[in-house]
């Protein structure tokens, strides 16, 4: 199979299915439109969620008293 003719028939492939889903969006924007609503705004992405200073302190000692758990256990086994 030559490798470049497979590049360009998942290319044209993908276009189709580009050309699909700008038709659907424009569909759906010509009926938020129609609906009242405010469909020339573009989707933006969603924020990414900050664990505040205070959460992640907590998180790492939390995380050292465990460590300091699973230390001490292996010690009292080995020793």
């Amino acid at each position: 199979m030559n490798i470049l003719a497979a590049i360009k028939r998942e290319g044209r492939k993908l276009e189709k299915q580009l050309g699909k889903l700008n038709h659907q969006l424009d569909g759906i924007r010509a009926a938020a439109k129609v609906l009242g609503g405010s469909a020339g705004r573009e989707v933006v992405g969603v924020k990414k969620r900050v664990l505040p200073a205070a959460g992640r302190a907590a998180i790492a000692r939390a995380a050292k008293k465990r460590g300091a758990k699973v230390r001490k256990q292996a010690k009292n086994v080995a020793g």
